[in-house]
C-alpha cells in the first residue's frame, strides 16, 4: 500500500528548491486543476476557490478541466508538474486513495503535497421524478428483481458514486450495472435523458441538479440528515448503515517549498474565514468543512486503509 509523504518540516526536496523564487511566490498565473467535467461539485468547488484564492494572493488563479479515469487524468497531470506553485488542483477521496489500489496508476499519494480540505459532500443517488423507484427500499427491490439490470450513473470506476454504490451493494445484497462518466454533470445529463435508471452525485450537486428539473433525490448516505437537506431520507434511516461521498481538498505535486506552503495555507485560511466565501458556498450548495492540513492528511491515512479494506472484501473492478 502506497504510503503519504507529506513534507511536513523541512524535507530535502523543499529545502533545495526553495531559493529566491518560492520566497517572491507568487509572481504568475496560478492554474487550478479540476479532475472533472464542468458542471459538477468539484469543478463548481474549483471556480468558488479559484476565485477567492486570487483576491488573497494577488495573482490570477485560472481553472482547466482535465476529466476522465476516474480523475487519474487530472491527478497524473498535477503529480507530474513542476513543484514551483503554480500548478495546483482540487483533489478528491475517494478517488485520491481508490485509483492506486484498483490498478497501475501513473501515481501515488506520494506524488503530492496536500494542503487542506475544503468541501466535504455525501453522497446521494437519484432518479426521475416519474420513476417508478420512489424510495430506498423501492431502489433495493428493483435490483433485487432484476440483478444488475438497474443501471447506475457514477462518475467513473472507483469514484465516489461508484464506491458509494458498491457499499450499497454489499450492505444490501444486491447487484446493479455501474455505468461510468467523466463527471457529475454528464451522468445528470444522462438521467434527464432516460439513458439511466439512476445516477450518483454528491448533496450539493444533487441538490443543484434537482432545481427545475424532474429529479428526486431517494437517500444521502449520512449518520444523520444533512443540514443542507433535511428532508432528505438517511440510508441509515432504511436499514443500510453505510457512509460515503467525497472531500475535496487542494493539493499540489510534492515537493512544494516550505514558503509556498506556509503562503498557500495562510491564503486558505483567510478564504475559509471570509464570508463572502461563505455565503457563496452556501448558495451553490457546497458544504463547507475545513480541514487543517495535518488532520487532512489523517483522514487520508485513514481513508487508504478503509478502502483497501473494501477492495480485499469486495474489488470494485474486473
Amino acid at each position: 500500500m502506497h504510503g503519504l509523504k507529506i513534507a511536513l518540516g523541512a524535507a530535502l526536496s523543499a529545502a533545495l528548491l526553495a531559493g529566491p523564487a518560492a520566497a517572491d511566490w507568487p509572481e504568475e498565473t496560478i492554474t487550478v486543476i479540476v479532475t472533472f467535467s464542468a458542471g459538477g461539485g468539484t469543478d463548481l468547488t474549483g471556480r468558488t476557490v479559484a476565485q477567492f484564492l486570487e483576491a488573497e494572493l494577488g495573482v490570477p488563479v485560472v481553472v482547466v478541466n482535465r476529466p476522465g479515469a476516474g480523475g487519474e487524468i487530472g491527478l497524473t497531470e498535477l503529480a507530474d508538474a513542476e513543484p514551483d506553485g503554480y500548478t495546483l488542483g482540487i483533489i478528491n477521496t475517494p478517488g485520491i486513495v481508490t485509483i492506486p489500489i484498483e490498478r497501475d496508476a501513473r501515481f501515488s499519494m506520494d506524488d503530492f503535497t496536500f494542503i487542506a480540505g475544503l468541501v466535504e459532500d455525501p453522497a446521494t443517488v437519484s432518479v426521475l421524478s416519474s420513476s417508478e423507484i420512489e424510495t430506498i427500499d423501492d431502489l433495493v427491490a428493483a435490483a433485487k428483481e432484476n440483478p444488475g439490470g438497474i443501471t447506475v450513473g457514477t462518475q467513473g470506476v472507483g469514484s465516489a458514486g461508484h464506491i458509494s454504490i458498491s457499499l450499497l451493494e454489499q450492505a444490501a445484497d444486491v447487484e446493479f450495472l455501474p455505468v461510468p462518466f467523466s463527471g457529475a454533470a454528464p451522468s445528470r445529463t444522462a438521467l434527464l435523458a432516460g439513458e439511466i435508471d439512476v445516477t450518483t452525485a454528491n448533496l450539493g450537486e444533487a441538490l443543484n441538479f434537482a432545481e427545475g428539473q424532474p429529479w428526486r433525490i431517494l437517500g444521502v448516505m449520512t449518520p444523520n440528515p444533512s443540514p443542507m437537506a433535511p428532508e432528505i431520507p438517511t440510508f441509515a434511516s432504511a436499514g443500510y448503515d453505510i457512509v460515503g461521498g467525497s472531500i475535496r481538498g487542494l493539493g499540489g505535486p510534492a515537493g512544494l517549498p516550505d514558503e509556498v506552503v506556509e503562503k498557500l495555507t495562510a491564503a486558505v485560511d483567510a478564504m475559509m474565514a471570509n464570508p463572502e466565501f461563505l455565503a457563496v458556498a452556501e448558495e451553490t450548495a457546497q458544504p463547507v468543512n475545513y480541514i487543517p492540513r495535518e488532520d487532512y492528511v489523517r483522514i487520508l491515512e485513514r481513508a487508504e486503509v478503509i478502502h483497501q479494506d473494501l477492495w480485499d472484501a469486495k474489488p470494485w473492478r474486473e
